[in-house]
């Protein structure tokens, strides 16, 4: 079957690889969706060594983890991607100063699921993730100034521990059946602290727990990103943001 086609996806992946698998998948399916036949999505992906980064982020060089993905982006334009976009959420805390660094659009995570979050009314929501994503605000404060949303995070030791689970388990495809409980025990604070959703801000935590298990509205942050990547891909123009 013929027809329309995506424009070039840049992807910025190996955060984890299997973030980035997960990505693939999404996006790929997602233009099938759109168009049918044996379409799939055009796409271009420099795969970077999650552990480098792990290891920055651990000691708290962003700025160097900002300059990593930055090369892997300008490869992408000069490979004639269209826009780019990051296959894994905590590297959005560089998302701005890599934005600014190349000429082609960076499409943020936050911005299609503040969009939907918008629409259904939600006004304040609970945030999972690694610790850099719940603790760090870049999510939580482009939500409420992009889109007048709150967002409230769990306690400390919580944090800690759903981290714990991502980074030593999940990123290694090590799932584990409490992990379930535990996921479920922090949603529930969070509704209680009177979040009226929770954004599920990673790429694995989806392996645990599926949204319509979760004991309030729940919106997978990823699958909304690959979503938007494609109707992106197939707009008459891609906007610079």
């Amino acid at each position: 079957m013929t027809g329309r086609q995506t424009e070039l996806i840049g992807l910025l992946g190996g955060m984890s690889w299997e973030s980035s698998a997960l990505y693939y998948r999404l996006i790929n399916q997602a233009a099938h969706g759109r168009l049918g036949g044996h379409h799939n999505a055009r796409s271009l992906m420099y795969s970077l060594d999650f552990d480098e980064l792990n290891d920055l982020a651990a000691k708290g060089d962003w700025d160097r983890i900002a300059e990593v993905i930055t090369k892997a982006a300008r490869h992408l334009e000069a490979g004639g991607a269209a826009f780019a976009m990051l296959t894994a959420v905590t590297p959005h805390y560089v998302a701005d100063k890599v934005a600014d660094a190349i000429s082609i659009p960076l499409l943020h995570i936050a911005d299609p699921t503040g969009k939907l979050l918008q629409a259904a009314g939600h006004k304040r929501v609970g945030l999972l993730g690694t610790r850099y994503t719940m603790e760090l605000g870049f999510l939580a404060e482009r939500l409420n100034r992009q889109f007048g949303i709150g967002a409230l995070v769990p306690p400390e030791d919580e944090r800690l521990a759903v981290h714990r689970m991502i980074i030593d388990e999940l990123t290694l495809g090590i799932v584990k059946p409490e992990s379930k409980s535990l996921l479920l025990r922090v949603a529930q604070g969070l509704q209680a602290q009177g979040a009226e959703a929770v954004v599920v801000a990673c790429t694995e935590l989806p392996l645990v727990l599926a949204m319509e298990d979760y004991p309030m509205p729940a919106y997978d942050m990823v699958k909304i990103h690959a979503e938007a990547a494609v109707e992106l891909a197939l707009a008459d123009e891609v906007q610079h943001a």
